[in-house]
């Protein structure tokens, strides 16, 4: 239940509106911290530094961070919805949890708060002249932090929400998946090769996709138990009431089936966190939005092609390492499968790029770059895809020169 915690937790920060409000706070406690602390500063000094400016100081925030930051917001607004629409819906929530954006837009509102509160404190007369002093110094200090953040915002901004900033997007948290795939083979683990056997299974509570597996509290059940648990549903997984969390060698209690359950957060929607092969679905769909007749943009699917396999060569180098010892040795999970893996990276851009010569041919190019990577699981399921592709390419060029390219690309020397 710890660590369900600190997903929910880690959910929360990622939203926007706890960012702004955090910033909010903050702004509050800066500005009425001058009166806290204003017996600290002599009076002799305070009376030396001129402050007396800072109340017009902080009318210019007010006025001007509230357009700023209706400003900021509204441009997010179509950040989002030009990512929903020029890339795919399932990578307009990586915008919408842009960590900068939500920066600039709580340090913009902050900036704001600070203002407005200091401004009423000046007007009760509660800072005198040692507090006008300090409240002057975290004026200026909020300047500061406001000039970095328009500069910054600036340059964030000459990105946000275009497809290839997407994509970069996607390939960031697909490769921190991966890489947390790679230092902790099926989540820590033990790999679950042989499904054969029937299990007293533990039904899903409620319908929607794996979100997350919290494998450390299922591995401390199993030791409670005395009973392996094999876990039915891997991250990723669409769970209906009749399909399996996990399957057990003997019957529990119901209590004991609930406390199962709650190791498996389930949502509407999937997350990157845990399922790598999402990233690679989110890519292909890019790549297929790109190529759909609406669109015609082949760049943007061999942009896409690219970065699988860039993404499937830093997966293959954990699987063919050293071996990792796992961390939980009651626990068994199904390893994800290379087919499975290339099925949700290529089949849709295989699909509708096949009447585009240039997508076939760079196709046929990061398949055969697969093959030569030192895992025969991936190169057997690279080849696969490859004559797919192929065939498909065929089907539909009607030009026998471009299907000679595409054949060329496929070969050895291609």
């Amino acid at each position: 239940m710890k660590l369900n915690l600190r997903w929910l937790l880690r959910d929360l920060v990622n939203q926007i509106w706890f960012t702004v409000a955090l910033y909010c706070l903050l702004g509050i406690l800066v500005a009425l911290s001058a009166v806290l602390f204003k017996r600290f500063i002599p009076a002799s000094v305070s009376s030396q530094i001129g402050a007396d400016a800072v109340d017009r100081m902080l009318g210019i925030i007010a006025a001007s961070m509230l357009a700023v930051a209706t400003f900021s917001l509204s441009t997010m607004v179509q950040a989002f919805v030009s990512a929903g629409s020029g890339a795919t819906p399932r990578a307009a929530q990586l915008v919408v949890e842009d960590r900068a954006a939500h920066q600039a837009l709580a340090t913009f509102i902050g900036a704001f708060v600070f203002s407005l509160v200091g401004l009423a404190a000046l007007s009760t007369g509660i800072y005198g002249s040692s507090g006008r002093l300090l409240l002057f110094v975290a004026t200026v200090g909020v300047i500061v932090l406001i000039v970095v953040t328009l500069l910054r915002w600036i340059q964030r901004l000459s990105k946000l929400g275009r497809v290839a900033e997407t994509i970069d997007q996607v390939e960031q948290v697909t490769r921190r998946a991966i890489e947390d795939r790679c230092r902790h083979p099926c989540l820590g683990a033990q790999p679950w090769l042989d499904a054969s056997s029937l299990r007293a299974p533990v039904l899903a509570r409620s319908v929607g996709y794996v979100r997350r597996i919290d494998v450390a509290e299922l591995d401390a059940i199993a030791e409670e138990i005395g009973q392996d648990i094999y876990v039915e549903a891997a991250p990723g997984a669409f769970m209906t009431l009749d399909r399996a969390l996990v399957g057990l060698g003997i019957d529990v209690d119901e209590a004991m089936r609930d406390r199962i359950a709650g190791c498996f957060m389930v949502g509407d929607q999937r997350s990157f966190e845990q399922d790598p092969r999402f990233g690679f679905i989110v890519l292909s769909e890019i790549a297929s939005r790109a190529l759909s007749p609406a669109v015609n943009d082949p760049g943007t699917a061999i942009d896409v092609i690219g970065t699988t396999v860039r993404l499937l060569s830093l997966w293959t180098e954990g699987r063919v390492g050293p071996s990792r010892p796992t961390e939980y040795q009651r626990v068994h999970m199904r390893p994800i499968s290379p087919h499975a893996l290339l099925d949700d990276a290529i089949v849709a851009i295989a699909r509708d790029g096949a009447a585009l010569v240039e997508v076939g041919i760079r196709l046929q190019k990061g398949l055969k770059a697969l093959t030569r990577l030192g895992d025969w699981e991936l190169a057997e399921a690279a080849r696969a895809q490859a004559r797919d592709a192929r065939t498909r390419a065929d089907a539909v060029l009607t030009f026998a020169g471009d299907r000679e390219r595409i054949a060329a690309a496929a070969g050895p020397d291609g």
